[in-house]
């Protein structure tokens, strides 16, 4: 049991690393939010568990749609329609193997271009901020969140994830940060559509 807990600190140790990342994003982070908001980024946890493949993509609206302002007119309106559409096919968009056996258990999208209603909380403090300091801040920074749990029947079918349609579908995505969880370990990689597969 002692030999367990002393490798307990080098197994967290990546996860330590990412979450000081992540805080030090934070700190030059003028938006509140947790993690960097850099156009051409997302960002991509998955995780297989048995039968159970978990799916979270995170990007800003500008990668997928091209802009990130509140759909007006009526091409804007037609352009966040076409790209939730495309979100809504998570079998498709993550090209995954129809021998993996993998069916859509439960999916959400959220972006305040889908209508979904902004973090009140924030804006107040964003104007609070901005009157403190006479600045006027805009925050037009919108970001679109899609969570995917899959069902695999045949999970070992599942070899690599490969992200080539995102790249392809989106082309203004120039690379994803994933974190990766699988049954062989857990690893951290930034892929570009030049390279846009990793084993599971």
């Amino acid at each position: 049991m002692r030999r367990l807990l002393l490798a307990l600190p080098f197994a967290l140790l990546p996860l330590a690393v990412a979450h000081a990342a992540v805080e030090h994003d934070h700190d030059h982070d003028e938006h509140g939010s947790l993690s960097a908001h850099e156009h051409g980024v997302g960002r991509l946890n998955a995780a297989l568990d048995g039968q159970t493949l978990e799916l979270e993509l995170e990007s800003p609206a500008m990668n997928l749609v091209g802009f990130e302002h509140a759909a007006t007119t009526d091409a804007d309106k037609a352009k966040v329609a076409a790209v939730r559409a495309q979100l809504e096919k998570p079998l498709v968009l993550f090209n995954l193997p129809k021998a993996a056996g993998c069916v859509v258990a439960t999916q959400e999208l959220e972006s305040p271009l889908f209508g979904d209603k902004p973090d009140t909380d924030d804006h107040d403090e964003d104007d609070h901020e901005a009157a403190k300091d006479g600045h006027e801040h805009h925050h037009d920074h919108s970001e679109i969140h899609a969570h995917y749990q899959l069902s695999c029947s045949a999970p070992g079918a599942l070899k690599t994830l490969d992200l080539a349609n995102i790249f392809n579908t989106f082309p203004a995505t120039q690379k994803i940060q994933v974190q990766l969880i699988s049954p062989s370990g857990q690893q951290g990689v930034e892929v570009t559509a030049k390279a846009a597969a990793l084993k599971f």
